[in-house]
């Protein structure tokens, strides 16, 4: 008998660890098969929540926001790409062009979670996620744009009708700010954090390994309690 986990994945659209960890995080539940039922869910957090529309040169925000050269940019992303490519999300060359404001993203985001799984038993709120990020760093688009944002939907078989009344409103930003508090407060200021049981935390995008190993020692220890 399977063990129940929930995991509060902990993450920004615009974020490629948060792409490599939930690669790795996947690859984790697929190794311990039938030891325990993950229950993900997505939570929302913004890199750059003050990005105006317009978006940003990556270059030009990574040298402002860290210092870095885009020499070592360039070292950076190679190993991101290589990381991505272990477990199996593509980092495409010149992706990333500019960063964007992700907000509209998480709106959506946490819609598709109110939807819950189709027709095969997967979630629909995790399929989104994966499409955005595909988006983003495979296709070189803007993710929060709105057009591209209704073409994710399309792809996922939604209403497309129903989200384009989400973003031409302010419909779940509330809920979207309340949870991006939640989290600050209690001390996510770096992303991808995946928080196990409401109770462990794991930041990072760390190596399957390491997923694998914390998955079965938590679901170990929640057998015993």
């Amino acid at each position: 008998m399977s063990t129940p986990i929930k995991i509060d994945f902990v993450s920004d659209v615009a974020c490629p660890w948060c792409a490599i960890g939930l690669g790795a995080l996947e690859k984790a539940i697929e190794n311990v098969g039938g030891e325990i039922e993950a229950d993900i869910h997505f939570q929302p957090f913004q890199l750059n929540p003050d990005m105006p529309p317009e978006g940003q040169d990556i270059t030009e925000h990574l040298t402002m926001k860290y210092g870095s050269t885009a020499e070592q940019q360039s070292q950076a992303y190679e190993m991101i790409r290589q990381r991505g490519a272990e477990v199996g999300f593509e980092f495409r060359q010149g992706g990333r062009r500019r960063t964007w404001n992700t907000f509209d993203c998480h709106r959506l985001l946490h819609w598709a979670g109110e939807l819950g799984n189709d027709a095969h038993g997967h979630s629909i709120q995790g399929q989104m996620k994966k499409e955005m990020l595909k988006s983003y760093f495979t296709e070189g688009r803007n993710p929060a744009a709105r057009d591209e944002l209704l073409a994710i939907v399309e792809r996922l078989g939604l209403d497309a009708g129903r989200a384009a009344a989400i973003l031409d409103s302010d419909e779940y930003s509330d809920q979207v700010r309340a949870r991006q508090r939640f989290y600050a407060a209690n001390d996510i200021h770096a992303v991808p954090a995946i928080i196990i049981n409401e109770r462990y935390l794991i930041s990072g995008g760390q190596p399957v390994e390491v997923f694998e190993r914390a998955l079965r020692k938590i679901a170990s220890q929640t057998e015993q309690a």
